[in-house]
């Protein structure tokens, strides 16, 4: 389908161009969001006769959107969250939780406007981009973690999946030799008992043989 832009839409152009899209896109998003005119000669009139309200509409839009950006550029959220050792979240982290996060802290967005790229489904610090106008877009920084301190140690740069993993080797390793002290510890045990009871034998053997003695004296 063939669609006059309203806006700048990535990947597609600016204000004004004429381009082909997919059916589909042009019916679910494209048109029903104002974002795009069907390119028929009425249309292109109409586009014409407004092109010069429409660019002052887009011009404040997108000032207003860079006088918001400082209240949202480089802003770091923390979201704590289960998870395995390995690191995996017992989920995932949605657009609605970095809007209400975000929401929570002063930093009103909507969800349309956050550019999840693929899902987080694990521990760590994320970048995540913010498109506040078609022409303006921030970062801002997710940082999930088990806790507050391990969020902390993440803001620091520490790998804290890395860090689970070394501790679970650790931990691997020493069981694996816990076995052995146990045989060794229960080996020297019996060794103990023996000595003690050839010690017994010996005594009793010992105070016999003087009984013995004295009997015949």
């Amino acid at each position: 389908m063939d669609i006059i832009l309203l806006e700048r839409v990535e990947k597609l152009g600016g204000i004004g161009d004429v381009v082909t899209v997919k059916n589909g896109y042009a019916r679910n998003y494209l048109l029903p969001n104002k974002k795009a005119l069907r390119a028929n000669e009425a249309n292109k009139k109409v586009f014409e006769a407004n092109r010069a309200q429409i660019e002052a509409d887009n011009e404040a839009k997108r000032k207003e959107a860079e006088k918001a950006s400082g209240n949202v550029d480089g802003k770091q959220i923390v979201l704590i969250r289960a998870s395995s050792a390995s690191g995996q979240l017992y989920g995932s982290v949605s657009v609605r939780d970095i809007v209400e996060t975000l929401a929570a802290e002063g930093a009103t967005v909507e969800k349309s406007m956050v550019i999840l790229e693929k899902p987080i489904k694990t521990l760590g610090v994320f970048d995540v981009r913010i498109r506040l106008h078609p022409e303006v877009s921030v970062t801002v920084q997710v940082n999930v973690a088990r806790s507050d301190d391990e969020a902390e140690l993440q803001k620091d740069g520490i790998d804290v999946i890395a860090q689970m993993f070394e501790e679970e080797q650790a931990e691997l390793a020493a069981a694996a030799l816990a076995p052995e002290s146990e045989d060794d510890g229960e080996e020297a045990e019996a060794t103990d008992t023996e000595e003690a009871s050839e010690e017994a034998t010996s005594g009793e053997a010992a105070e016999e043989t003087e009984e013995s003695a004295e009997g015949k004296a």
